[in-house]
């Protein structure tokens, strides 16, 4: 019965077939052979040019509105409106950022006469009193993450000793390599690596997750995917995209829980978005924005079943989560423990409380740190070969972090451990006391992130700037959030905090629909506009300020006021 149900199809199709070719035929009858060739030429062109258009990096939706804009704003009276909004942007930064105290003055060129040792102190001083906003009492949040003299003055010495070494050359500074193996080897432990565990330092912890996209990328290109894609949540830090965009990749943002701001797996959004040219899953623990850590164990059973390497990037609080369970606050597995997760980055430079310029990339297996290496076989100057981005590599960063951890060691990393998340959990238990603000989600490690159904929560952080607190502002959408660090433990740091919020938000709700004004103001308005391509542009007007030496034309009496951008 089966055989013969076959055959009936069979003839069925062929039928068709028939049909189709009689059809095409007739079509073609009248046509020439070179018409012929002619128009399968063109059709292939135009299917080849159809796929480039709707197969990009960006989406269809997002180059449509971009080309939209840049319509209106070649529109005359509209270009000029920008251009002046955009002269004026420019002159506010610079005043805001380039001006200096009276008297100073930049340095464009080489002095004729190198200078003294105690002159080049006094200058460095001057330079040193700039700084308009005080780290040391404990008000600003993340950004210094220790600050303890004793190990500045241990760290300086390191460095000292190491200031002219590079790991480009193992051979003589075998010092230096040894110290990065076993700062790598110790990373390896604390994330519960097995024996072929591996990776790498970095600068950073940009380039550690750059590190991770890049040997993806080289690992999916191998499998034959041509236009590899990053999953990732939402909040995932903006070096995922940086990554996507320097490599040539592009990255699928994945929504979150709007109650747990976690990524949205329940819901089964990050398995609906998985696909052939998917190159790697992207958990944090935690995410920058609100704290939070994504349910990595239900991400990496995805991650096993549909073979795809996934990267936890743990760079904020890698070096809290690691120890947490020592300090005696438990956490779902989010290291090596859990089968699926294959790379790690974590930053010394933060909860390490290493100097800046160093971060750890870390892998499951050396099969997949091959990848990140970048090897060129027939340079004249001989074999190339480099671990990381950079080509020579400051070996007195390395030295100084490898001291960090050997000098404080796990007692002391489980003892800074308890105070922070001891302290990040007053803090956040303290502000939900608060009518009129919210805590977003459940934060596990040492942010707490603040929003407000009520009033614009930018209004409270201008408050609290006017108090002395420097916050981080955050979008999509409009929250603040305190990053807690070693500063914020001392006596009364916190008490402080929560007493300075709820004084701040009593005065916000005796007029809660008030107009928003100042820095926040500017932040509640970046969020508004629709052309994106507008706020880059104020961005790298802000970027190109950071290296202006004109003077910027006003009264020194109004050269000292600060701006912060995040």
């Amino acid at each position: 019965f089966l055989q013969d149900t076959l055959i009936v199809y069979k003839e069925i199709i062929l039928v068709y077939l028939e049909k189709a070719r009689s059809l095409i035929n007739a079509q073609c009858k009248e046509l020439e052979p070179w018409q012929i060739i002619v128009l399968t030429a063109f059709t292939t062109l135009l299917a080849v040019w159809l796929h480039g258009f709707l197969f990009q990096q960006e989406s269809l939706s997002s180059r449509m509105k971009k080309q939209l804009f840049k319509m209106i704003r070649k529109i005359p009276f509209v270009s000029a409106s920008i251009q002046k909004k955009l002269n004026k942007a420019l002159d506010d930064m610079t005043i805001s950022l380039c001006t200096l105290k009276e008297g100073m003055t930049y340095v464009k060129s080489l002095p004729l006469q190198g200078m003294t040792e105690s002159e080049l102190l006094k200058k460095l001083e001057e330079y040193s009193s700039m700084a308009q906003v005080k780290w040391e009492n404990g008000k600003v949040s993340g950004t210094v993450y220790s600050g303890e003299q004793q190990l500045t003055k241990l760290l300086v010495k390191v460095y000292g000793d190491f200031a002219w070494s590079n790991p480009l050359h193992p051979d003589i500074f075998p010092g230096v390599r040894k110290m990065e193996a076993e700062v790598v080897r110790m990373a390896c432990a604390l994330f519960n690596g097995g024996p072929n565990s591996c990776g790498a330092v970095t600068s950073g912890g940009t380039e550690s997750i750059l590190m991770a996209c890049k040997a993806y990328r080289d690992l999916a290109y191998e499998r034959g995917i041509k236009y590899p894609e990053i999953l990732a949540p939402i909040s995932v830090h903006a070096a995922f995209d940086k990554a996507a965009h320097y490599f040539g990749m592009k990255i699928v943002h994945l929504p979150l829980n709007k109650k747990t701001m976690q990524v949205d797996v329940i819901c089964k959004a990050m398995r609906r978005a998985i696909s052939r040219n998917t190159a790697m899953l992207v958990c944090s623990a935690p995410q920058f924005p609100h704290g939070i850590i994504d349910p990595i164990e239900e991400v990496a059973k995805l991650a096993v079943k549909y073979k795809i390497p996934l990267h936890v990037d743990a760079c904020l609080g890698g070096f809290l989560i690691a120890f947490m369970e020592k300090a005696g606050y438990s956490l779902l597995p989010f290291d090596f423990r859990v089968k699926g997760v294959t790379s790690i980055s974590a930053d010394t430079h933060k909860y390490g409380y290493a100097p800046k310029g160093s971060s750890v990339i870390l892998y499951s297996d050396k099969k997949y740190r091959r990848y990140q290496f970048f090897v060129v076989p027939n340079w004249q100057g001989g074999l190339y070969a480099s671990p990381t981005i950079a080509g020579s590599r400051p070996g007195g960063i390395i030295a100084a972090c490898w001291a960090t951890m050997m000098h404080i060691g796990e007692a002391g990393y489980v003892e800074a451990t308890k105070k922070i998340i001891a302290t990040a959990r007053f803090i956040a238990s303290e502000l939900r006391k608060i009518d009129g603000i919210f805590v977003f989600g459940n934060p596990e490690v040492s942010v707490v992130a603040l929003g407000s159904n009520v009033f614009d929560i930018f209004r409270l952080s201008n408050s609290l700037t006017s108090k002395g607190w420097n916050l981080n502002t955050l979008q999509f959408p409009s929250s603040i959030h305190i990053c807690v660090t070693l500063l914020h433990t001392k006596p009364k740091v916190k008490e402080q905090f929560v007493e300075d919020v709820r004084t701040s938000v009593s005065e916000i709700m005796k007029n809660p629909k008030a107009k928003t004004t100042g820095m926040g103001a500017i932040y509640g308005m970046a969020q508004s506009i629709p052309d994106r391509s507008m706020v880059s542009e104020i961005s790298r007007l802000f970027l190109d300020c950071l290296y202006t030496t004109d003077l910027p034309s006003t009264d020194n009496k109004h050269m000292n006021g600060s701006a912060g951008y995040h």
